[in-house]
């Protein structure tokens, strides 16, 4: 039976003994775990760290580090996602599911369709949001490093920036290659993924000017919280660990 998991955000090291953070301390208690029973720590840097409960209060929980494991559990692609915000919720399944399948970055960007925008705190309340749905996510399916999750930007600021992947993708429902037409290797890839309504024509054609291959995933139209897991599923199948 696998030992309960959890994401501490701090550095970790063999025998280290230290109180758990607060909200890691109440799942600890919640599910009912006592002083020399073991949990698996990770902090995103890769590996994992076997941690022995000392001692317990009432909203503290000890633990003292004895072990660690040089664990990989991250795809060979590296994987980009540029999602254009949609609506909260969406966006939520958006970036759970993302972590899940082993997305290495993914960005969020403000396109012409966007019906939530944000900027300055409320931006930044978002985007730790985000990083919080990512945590959970990489503690419940096992990856050791977490999903790097970047300032919301505009679509045009993403455009500008220099990219070197090896595959450069615009999901469109008019798209000009069927998946099945992709490259037999690559080790990187981007993906433009659109909010409700997609990208307009003019952002197409933008992406397309920057180097972007517009790709049609099937005679379906999908919703924008759709086409993110099943795109990243399709390329880890093609070109990283599935």
């Amino acid at each position: 039976m696998a030992l309960p998991r959890f994401y501490v955000d701090q550095a970790l090291g063999l025998g280290l003994e230290f109180d758990l953070p607060e909200g890691v301390a109440r799942h600890v208690q919640v599910v009912r775990m006592q002083p020399d029973e073991t949990i698996t720590l990770f902090n995103g840097q890769g590996g994992e760290y076997q941690a022995v409960i000392s001692a317990m209060g009432k909203k503290t929980v000890s633990v003292r580090v004895e072990s660690f494991a040089d664990i990989n559990r991250e795809s060979p692609l590296h994987l980009t996602l540029v999602q254009a915000v949609s609506a909260s919720d969406r966006m939520d399944y958006t970036v759970q599911k993302a972590a899940e399948l082993g997305v290495t970055v993914f960005q969020p960007v403000i396109s012409q369709y966007c019906q939530q925008r944000y900027s300055g705190e409320r931006a930044e309340k978002r985007i730790a949001h985000w990083q919080g749905i990512a945590a959970s996510a990489a503690e419940q399916c096992g990856r050791t490093r977490l999903m790097e999750i970047r300032p919301i930007i505009t679509y045009a600021q993403f455009l500008a920036q220099s990219n070197d992947s090896e595959l450069k993708l615009l999901m469109c429902p008019t798209g000009a290659i069927h998946h099945s037409a992709l490259p037999v290797a690559v080790k990187s890839a981007t993906v433009l993924v659109g909010p409700e309504g997609g990208y307009s024509p003019e952002e197409d054609n933008q992406a397309i000017s920057c180097g972007y291959t517009s790709l049609i995933l099937g005679p379906r139209i999908f919703r924008t919280e759709t086409v993110a897991p099943v795109i990243a599923g399709l390329l880890q199948q093609r070109y990283g660990d599935f």
